[in-house]
């Protein structure tokens, strides 16, 4: 049976920077505020009607393809984790196979919907879809354009300041050495705190589960339309409702609790210890957590890697960014122990365990 090994990485982020000095000219905020909170010193938005979620793709995929050495066209399937596609529907995987230029080759493009989790996802099925045989070549990306979509007023503050935009990919083969390979994936979930983190508006529930769970703060009039006007509604642009929602406090402890748990069940699947781990990369959603959970653990500062700082939250697209900077930083070298671990929206969360092979 084969195993799958990380062959090519790259990353894309867009020019513009927005520090938190910028965010205070729209909203009532400060960089202490922010830093002190989050770790959060900047983040980069996309060059409005210039770059979407799948140009920025585009950006980090070829990167990924050159770096391992392959022709675009050996690709046997996309996988494109996102949580802000370009259109709600198709979805984002066969919009990057059109830009990249391969639709000749009808390959199968998947789309994940796990959110920050995505990328972790992504990495479990396409390790999986190889163990099995059925795929030689992978291309998986996590991409996110969040700055088109947030709340940017005082009322907004506490999820805007958070997010950002930007593209991480990497090509995934099949080798039959152990020593280079994916070792152990584990995936989550929890649906009981849905709404907790969530873009409840537009959607087809016609407040169907907010009723159901007696869920406040998502109300919204949706008349007695015969036919449609439950999906998307004047009512949901006046009350402010299209944007996302978080229950940070919810999230925080939720987070710190089960980081540390699915690392020590990753690593003990791949028969490991905490001792031998090189690099984690945690899901950079905060950096107050990953130091919580750096603490917990006993990890040394040159064991985690973190940017949040420079990029803030860019869900799916926050691990392969960090992983592919780790890894042009010489923080990750050829042979080493490197975990990747998420939690997100969901709840979903999960982690690998792989021997860095390049």
């Amino acid at each position: 049976m084969p195993f799958s090994t990380i062959t090519g990485i790259g990353h894309y982020v867009p020019k513009n920077v927005v520090t938190n000095h910028d965010l205070t000219k729209v909203m009532e905020t400060s960089d202490e505020w922010i830093r002190e909170r989050t770790g959060i010193e900047e983040r980069r938005y996309i060059d409005k009607g210039k770059e979407t979620t799948t140009t920025l793709a585009v950006n980090a995929s070829e990167k990924a393809i050159a770096s391992a050495g392959i022709d675009k066209e050996e690709i046997d399937l996309i996988i494109f984790a996102t949580l802000s596609p370009d259109y709600y529907f198709p979805g984002a995987g066969v919009l990057l196979q059109r830009e990249l230029g391969i639709a000749n080759t009808e390959i199968a493009a998947l789309d994940i919907r796990a959110q920050c989790s995505g990328f972790v996802y992504g990495l479990s099925t396409a390790d999986a879809y190889i163990r099995s045989g059925m795929y030689k070549k992978i291309l998986l990306v996590g991409a996110e354009v969040h700055s088109v979509g947030l709340d940017f007023t005082t009322r907004g503050r506490n999820v805007s300041v958070i997010f950002g935009d930007g593209a991480g990919s990497v090509i995934i083969e099949a080798t039959e050495d152990e020593g280079k390979a994916v070792l152990a994936t584990s995936m989550h979930s929890d649906g009981t705190y849905a709404e907790k983190l969530s873009y409840i508006y537009p959607g087809a529930h016609g407040g169907y589960f907010l009723e159901k769970y007696a869920i406040e703060g998502f109300d919204v009039e949706y008349g007695e339309p015969e036919y449609g006007g439950y999906f998307f509604n004047q009512d949901m642009i006046d009350k402010a409702r299209i944007f996302p929602h978080m229950e940070g406090q919810a999230v925080f402890k939720m987070a710190v609790r089960k980081f540390p748990e699915v690392i020590m069940e990753t690593l003990t699947k791949a028969g490991l210890g905490v001792g031998d781990l090189d690099m984690l990369i945690p899901h950079q959603a905060n950096l107050r957590i990953n130091q919580f959970v750096q603490k917990t653990m006993r990890l040394r500062e040159d064991q985690v890697y973190n940017n949040i700082m420079r990029y803030g939250n860019t869900t799916a697209a926050s691990i392969p960014i960090a992983l592919s900077e780790a890894y042009g930083e010489g923080k990750v070298k050829k042979g080493d122990v490197v975990t990747l671990a998420a939690f997100g929206a969901g709840f979903t969360w999960g982690a690998a365990v792989m021997k860095w092979g390049i």
